[in-house]
């Protein structure tokens, strides 16, 4: 698939097949979060693949919205060292890791992180040391059905030349 139809194409996806992602393709996913824009190119991420059932299933019953994770065939989770653009860094490498999972015709879906109060919570059951945040917790999955797409705005009614007109 070709970039602008990843881009053009992709939905979240929230039911799953029972087949596994393979582990290279879930590497490739990670490196096209690596390669994400990132302000100053501090690079702030790390990424925690999660394909153990029951380790999924804890994460599903702490995320308020996602419970699907648990059928999921893995779960990535993007965790940033905190700073200034941690959020922003984080956001880019996860919209990255949706996209390339689209391109290798994997579902995906964002689950938020940052500020959800579950966060703290899925970064202890993690490991994840002190000074680092949960960005997004992204389900990944063959999907069970081709997505269906809900209607998105209208180009015309969301650009804006020159000046907010």
């Amino acid at each position: 698939m070709d970039a602008l139809t990843v881009i053009k194409t992709r939905r979240s996806v929230r039911a799953f097949a029972g087949r596994q992602v393979p582990r290279e393709v879930l590497e490739d996913i990670v490196d096209c979060g690596r390669l994400a824009a990132t302000a100053r190119n501090e690079q702030p991420w790390e990424f925690i693949v999660v394909t153990d059932a029951s380790m999924r299933e804890k994460i599903a019953d702490l995320a308020e919205y996602g419970k699907f994770i648990a059928q999921a065939s893995a779960c990535i989770v993007v965790v940033c060292k905190d700073g200034r653009y941690f959020l922003e860094d984080g956001s880019a490498a996860s919209q990255n890791i949706l996209l390339g999972a689209w391109a290798h015709g994997v579902g995906s879906c964002w689950v938020a992180g940052d500020k959800k109060p579950y966060a703290v919570d899925i970064a202890k059951v993690l490991g994840v040391p002190d000074g680092y945040r949960v960005i997004s917790l992204i389900a990944l999955g063959y999907p069970q059905a081709p997505p269906s797409p809900k209607p998105k705005r209208a180009l015309n009614e969301v650009l804006h030349w020159e000046k907010w007109a």
